[in-house]
Parts: C-alpha cells; structure tokens; sequence
C-alpha cells in the first residue's frame, strides 16, 4: 500500500467484499477503486455496484457548507433554524408529531444520540431504522435458532457443500459475487446439488438442479413438512438434538399436525409433489 491507496471494505451489501481506493488526483477527490485479490471474501471480484463507488466520492452535487432558504451561513445560523423548526412543531402538534427515519449505515454510538434525542429529548418513540426493517425477519430466526444475531457459516462452507439451498434468495442479483463463488463450486463439483425455493424464475434459478416455486407465505409449511419426512424416515440426528436443541419435541409435535403428508403440503404450497419429495429426499441423504 501507497501513501495514496488504502484498502477497505464495500459499503453496500452484506458480503464485505474487499477493495483497493487509490487517490488518482487529491485536489479534485477522484479516486479509482479495484477489486482486493487478497481478500477471503471476493478475491478481487466485485459486482457493478462496487466497481461503481468511485463515481460516489466526488464533490459534485454535494452539500458542502450550511444553507438556509438557499443562502450559505455559519454553522450556529443553520443549527439555530432546525432547533426553531422542531420547536414550533411541538409547541403546535405535540412530540409525536416528528418522527425520524434514520440510515442504516450508522454506528452504534450515532444510534444510541439519535435514539436519545427523539425519546429522551423530543419525547416520542417515533424513531425507526431500515437496519430494523431490512433484516428484522432474518434477525428474529437467527436469535431464535442460534442465540445471536450472526449468520452462522462462512464463504469456505459453499465449495465444501453438497447441498445449497436458496431460500427467497436470488443471489445472482442481490449478491452477484458470493453467487459467483456458489457457481464455481458448482462447476468444480458436479456433485454438489443446488435447491431455489422461491415462488419467482430468478436468475439464480440458472444454475439450480431443482427450483421449488413456493406459493408466497407458505415457505414455513415446506419446512414442518421437512421436519416430519427426517422423523417419519429416520433422519434425525437425535445426539445432536439432544445436546443442541431447546423445545424439539413440541417442534416436532407442531410439524407433524401440520405437514405429515406430503401431498397435502405440495398441494397447499403450490408445487409437484414430486419435486417437493425429491427435496426432502437430497436434504436427508446429505
């Protein structure tokens, strides 16, 4: 690394690709951005988006000073001008009359004023994040099934896999270089089986050996009619779930009442019976 170039991480999705900036002029902020090839997540690929970010850090069309009414001022002026605007507001309507919707992008500090301001100061709950929006769902079933809000396999897993399975996914679009990592391990291992289940023909679906197009909402019900297939044909690790698992024997009770017969779940999801048998079959054979 130069004086000029640092590396750092993309800021957009979740798969952290690696990145080079180098400073190509400092008096105008242009930089160019390259792929980092010593990097475990992306090895120097990076989808559109990423190879894009250079056009994201000049100075154009950027707010670079204070304005009120389209007038530059100092600091104290526009902060002053705020702090009116929200004060009318309150004395009028009340707290719950503002609300703020803040990014994603923020740090656990910048989180902890912003929440302070709105609920301590401002004094209404009116305060959300994409970050609670976007992954809430996800959130909710890691600290459900694992104890913690962290997705619990690495990049290495996809080229040792047998079987992959895409949920709702399509990762071609949504994460273009991790896909691009699954279609190498595919292409080393012919062997390895890959499920789409999602109720689109997305492009992910391009290099899936089975695409289950699942009736929106019913994607719990595939699951329970899992469960009960592992149970029914002995392909439970019971060890496992007796040293691992919390609440299993209701879980099973509550699969089996739902989706023990594996017509009525394919019927009810949408799908070739099949196809959907096949699935469990890959899923208790691997």
């Amino acid at each position: 690394m130069s004086a000029t170039s640092i590396k750092t991480t993309c800021p957009y999705c979740g798969v952290g690709c690696g990145i080079v900036a180098q400073v190509s002029d400092a008096e105008q902020h242009l930089v160019e951005i390259h792929g980092d090839a010593s990097h475990p997540a992306n090895f120097g690929r990076l989808c559109s988006k990423g190879a894009n970010l250079a056009d994201t850090v000049s100075l154009e069309n950027r707010l670079l000073y204070p304005e009120v009414d389209g007038e530059p001022c100092d600091w104290d002026t526009a902060l002053d001008q705020v702090a009116r605007g929200f004060k009318t507001v309150i004395e009028q309507h009340g707290p719950d009359a503002v609300a703020f919707y803040v990014s994603g992008q923020l740090l656990t500090e910048d989180y902890y004023v912003a929440n302070k301001l709105m609920k301590g100061f401002i004094g209404s709950a009116n305060i959300d994040t994409n970050s609670r929006l976007c992954m809430s769902s996800a959130v909710v079933g890691y600290k459900r099934a694992f104890g913690a809000d962290a997705v619990p396999c690495s990049y290495e897993d996809l080229e040792q896999a047998e079987l992959l399975i895409l949920i709702g996914a399509n990762t071609a679009w949504c994460h273009p270089i991790a896909f691009q990592r699954i279609r190498k391990a595919k292409e080393d291992n012919p062997a390895l089986k890959i499920v789409v289940i999602d109720p689109r023909q997305t492009a992910s679906c391009d290099i899936a050996d089975l695409h289950l197009p699942v009736k929106p909402g019913m994607d719990g019900l595939i699951f329970n009619g899992l469960l009960s297939y592992l149970h029914f044909h002995d392909a439970l690790d019971r060890a496992f779930i007796a040293d691992h698992c919390e609440g299993f024997v209701e879980a099973l009770a509550s699969a089996i009442g739902d989706a023990a017969d594996s017509s009525e779940v394919a019927a009810h999801c949408g799908l070739n019976q099949t196809d959907l048998l096949l699935f469990y079959r890959w899923f208790a054979e691997t």
